[in-house]
């Protein structure tokens, strides 16, 4: 899946480099350097001044008039120095006859004479207008001059692909050579350049960019780009794009480019541009935080260290299909603009790549180990990768003759195979809750009959989950059947009729949650803390699915109106369990003996409520309910069956007990106190009722 990788960068040529290192002596008239057409103004200009020059310089113009008057022997001391354009002529003249007679336009099959002399002053020539640039200072010429060197090369293509055509001709054979000699110098010439303006322009940009508040950004991400934190549905930053390259240099590469393939050198032209986008890509990556890490490193990796990487990850990825990938295409349409073929399969290559480096990540997160922990993690690369395909849709079109197919595979294809992957491990994970549901099996209570840890982590588990509703319920429509099993209600959305897979595993969590609590209730021997648990754990429940509009969608009114159900059921056997034994002490019943009241039976009434209610409060003042509502619901509810049932019984049968001593032995708590100390109960704090009593 990976690229052949490392592509360590290059500055030598990519084909052999047999320069011809041996400069051949000529006359001083066929010496190139830069090509200057007002020579013949500025002689006239030098003679204007011969009578105030000095005499060395008058001795140095001599000399160069005598060496003007070399080489061809030219008996007329004002004809023309022969230069590049000159000689360029000459060869255009015997191009044109060679062109026709190659195609038989003239009726003449022989090839015509072959000017020597001429083919070696202009092969010279180029050699030396090559050489001034490797040599000297100026690494490339400037202005009209670079056009002159560029048409000179081609001209040299072109003077080598037509003496080819007779090359069983021992003169064309070895001209041939000798100009294939200078064009293969020429593209060597022409490839460093190529390469130290991929390189040097990036390395200009970015220390420019390192001077300015900003941190430099890879060439790769930089060409065109945008500040992109978030998905690709957002609003887009208002940065603006900042292109790596300069346009003169992007026009530079673009006629090199033109010059290399023309000369049929495009192998080695896509090379060194291939070669410089990848490794600019490479070096790009750690500016977005993204260090490459291979497949093993991933595995070894701890949760936490790996969390880190993954949020990074999407970082990068993203960045990497919304702006540095497009602008890496528009480097290519214009690099390569008048070979639209080599451009998109340039581009296509360098796309395949970043992508497929980046999808190695992201395919070893999928080997991992699962664990519940992971769902979210795993659910981010799913979204990165979902939200960027229409960008790569219109970035990589699928094309009806797709040469390549058989050696790159689409990166669309790579993408979507890694995202299945990933999304059959979210509905595994997320599956494998119902295992951890099952495996708790804890046998000892909650304290005070609280919100247990498995209610709290499956609960927000849950909800959390829930705020990825719509990618799960993607995911498990592409990997779960999505007809409804035979006698299965869950999954229905509320009763719409539209089975959804993800609904009906999330309501299966929940309800294998509730057997698991009410097995855990019977833990305790008090039936009535019993009914604490189960209603602390069922308003916990029942308050995050009514918290959350995406929990209440899916599991449905039907649901939750029977879990709200079950918590009035429990409040009620709590009631019944605990007070209700505690108002029979209350009744009249046997108190009245023939008219009268039987005062030894009505203060054992009284003993055994006051003891009776002393053991509730501290029991229950340490149990706690941590939901205020709940906590004052309950309080509420006690305190109205209690207080005024004590308030008439007090009333009715106070006055017949003596006063002092024995009413403050039997009668402990006014109505007051009673509400005073229910308002205690639930608090998780056991507290002395000795300062609360009746005075």
């Amino acid at each position: 899946m990976e690229c052949n990788q490392p592509l360590a960068p290059r500055k030598s040529s990519s084909f052999s480099s047999g320069r011809d290192e041996k400069r051949r002596e000529i006359d001083r008239n066929f010496s190139l350097g830069t090509v200057k057409l007002e020579q013949g103004h500025e002689r006239k200009e030098r003679r204007n001044k011969e009578t105030i020059q000095e005499e060395e310089e008058e001795e140095e113009e001599e000399a160069e008039e005598r060496a003007g008057k070399m080489g061809e022997g030219a008996s007329n001391g004002e004809e023309p120095e022969a230069n590049l354009i000159t000689v360029s002529g000459d060869i255009d003249n015997f191009l044109a006859v060679l062109l026709a007679v190659g195609d038989g336009r003239d009726g003449r099959h022989e090839p015509p004479e072959i000017p020597e002399s001429t083919v070696e002053k202009f092969v010279v020539l180029v050699e030396e207008e090559m050489a001034t640039y490797e040599t000297g200072d100026e690494k490339w010429p400037s202005g009209g001059a670079e056009s002159s060197l560029l048409d000179a090369i081609d001209r040299v293509s072109k003077l080598t692909t037509g003496l080819r055509k007779f090359s069983s001709e021992p003169k064309y054979q070895q001209a041939m050579n000798r100009s294939g000699t200078v064009l293969h110098q020429a593209m060597c010439f022409l490839e460093d350049e190529f390469h130290s303006l991929l390189q040097d322009a990036r390395t200009k940009q970015e220390a420019v960019s390192s001077s300015s508040k900003t941190k430099p950004q890879p060439s790769f991400s930089r060409l065109y780009e945008f500040d992109r934190h978030v998905p690709p549905s957002s609003e887009p930053s208002s940065c603006v794009p900042s292109p790596a390259y300069p346009p003169e240099a992007v026009e530079r590469l673009h006629k090199i480019a033109d010059a290399m393939i023309s000369a049929g050198y495009d192998a080695e032209c896509c090379q060194v541009f291939a070669v410089a986008r990848r490794n600019a890509f490479e070096a790009g990556l750690p500016s977005l935080g993204f260090e490459k890490v291979s497949i093993e490193d991933v595995l070894k990796m701890a949760w936490e260290s790996l969390e880190s990487e993954i949020a990074t990850w999407i970082k990068a990825f993203r960045h990497t299909i919304t702006a540095s990938i497009s602008a890496e295409r528009e480097l290519c349409e214009a690099v390569f603009a008048s070979h639209r073929a080599i451009s998109d399969r340039l581009f296509r290559s360098l796309a395949h790549c970043a992508i497929i480096q980046l999808l190695t990540f992201a395919e070893a997160v999928t080997m991992t180990k699962r664990s519940a922990e992971k769902l979210f993690k795993v659910l981010d690369i799913y979204e990165a990768m979902r939200d960027v395909m229409p960008i790569v849709d219109a970035l990589l079109p699928d094309e009806a003759d797709q040469e390549e197919s058989s050696i790159l595979v689409d990166p669309k294809t790579e993408i979507s195979s890694v995202r299945f992957r990933l999304g059959e491990a979210a509905v595994a994970i997320f599956c494998e809750l119902e295992s951890s549901i099952k495996a708790d099996s804890s046998k000892t209570p909650v304290p005070g009959g609280a919100v247990h840890p498995l209610t709290r982590y499956v609960t927000n588990y849950l909800k959390y989950a829930c705020e990825y509703k719509n990618t799960l319920e993607q995911v498990f429509k592409e990997h779960r059947h999505s007809e409804k099993p035979s006698g299965d209600n869950r999954g229905n959305n509320g009763g719409n009729g539209n089975y959804n897979p993800f609904a009906a595993q999330l309501v299966g969590a929940m309800d294998l949650l509730h057997s698991n609590l009410e097995s855990k209730s019977k833990l305790y021997k008090d039936l009535a803390l019993s009914n604490i648990f189960l209603m602390n754990n069922g308003r916990y429940v029942a308050k995050k699915v009514k918290g959350s509009p995406e929990i209440h969608q899916l599991v449905g009114e039907t649901w939750y109106r029977k879990r709200s159900s079950d918590l009035r059921q429990y409040h009620k056997n709590y009631q019944r369990e605990t007070w209700s034994k505690l108002l029979a002490c209350l009744r009249d019943d046997g108190l009245q003996v023939k008219g009268s009241v039987y005062k030894p039976l009505l203060k054992e009434r009284f003993k055994s409520f006051n003891a009776m209610f002393e053991d509730i409060h501290k029991a229950q003042s340490s149990w706690v309910v941590s939901d205020e509502q709940l906590q004052s619901e309950l309080r509420v509810s006690v305190s109205a069956v209690v207080v005024p049932a004590y308030r008439s019984f007090l009333g009715r049968f106070s006055q017949y007990l003596d006063p002092g001593r024995q009413t403050e032995k039997y009668i402990k708590f006014g109505a007051e106190d009673l509400e005073n100390l229910i308002d205690e109960l639930f608090d998780g704090n056991p507290s002395s009722m000795a300062s609360k009593r009746r005075t």
